[in-house]
């Protein structure tokens, strides 16, 4: 996903966050005013809020509960570890303004995929229970990277199975998190 790529949101989420984009860019052109829009990919990490797939899934591994997954498991995500989006952010403060640019973890696996690594990781097997797709769901996301690169020295550093070792540790014994 490029940022300069025709947006067409599927979602309400999607049309919400196109249109704070919009708001931005609109002020920085007619008033001035300095903003970035910053595009975030599917961040996890410890103190990951219990509403979010990695936390959810982790804690159903945890308790031996089935990992209830929408459709199949064959979409992708390009997961994004805190951390990596924390320095994005900082990075952000010397962008251009009315710039978007896309922060990312730098490639993307399967949701079947991560969920092994999370197998990995915690040591639990996962027993999948697959639900009907939600309606407005992307299919795949990833986040081409060249600009927030090119402009910002934006690099990601944590691969998926270290984040996921780290929210691991975290919801196992919330003192040990970063």
């Amino acid at each position: 996903m490029v940022e300069s790529a025709n947006c067409r949101p599927v979602s309400p989420y999607g049309v919400t966050k196109l249109a704070g984009e919009q708001l931005c860019r609109l002020y920085y052109r007619n008033h001035g005013v300095p903003a970035v829009s910053l595009r975030f990919f599917t961040v996890y990490g410890p103190r990951q809020r219990p509403d979010m797939a990695f936390n959810i899934f982790l804690r159903a591994l945890l308790a031996g509960r089935p990992v209830e997954i929408y459709g199949e498991g064959n979409q992708t995500r390009d997961f994004t570890f805190v951390r990596d989006i924390v320095d994005g952010i900082v990075l952000s403060m010397r962008g251009r303004d009315g710039a978007v640019y896309n922060l990312g973890g730098g490639s993307r696996v399967t949701l079947l995929e991560a969920i092994r690594t999370l197998e990995s990781v915690s040591g639990c097997r996962a027993q999948i229970k697959g639900e009907a797709v939600q309606a407005g769901d992307v299919r795949h996301t990833w986040a081409d990277l060249s600009l927030a690169t090119d402009e910002l020295g934006y690099r990601p550093k944590v691969a998926l199975d270290e984040g996921l070792r780290l929210e691991t540790a975290w919801l196992q014994e919330p003192s040990l998190a970063v």
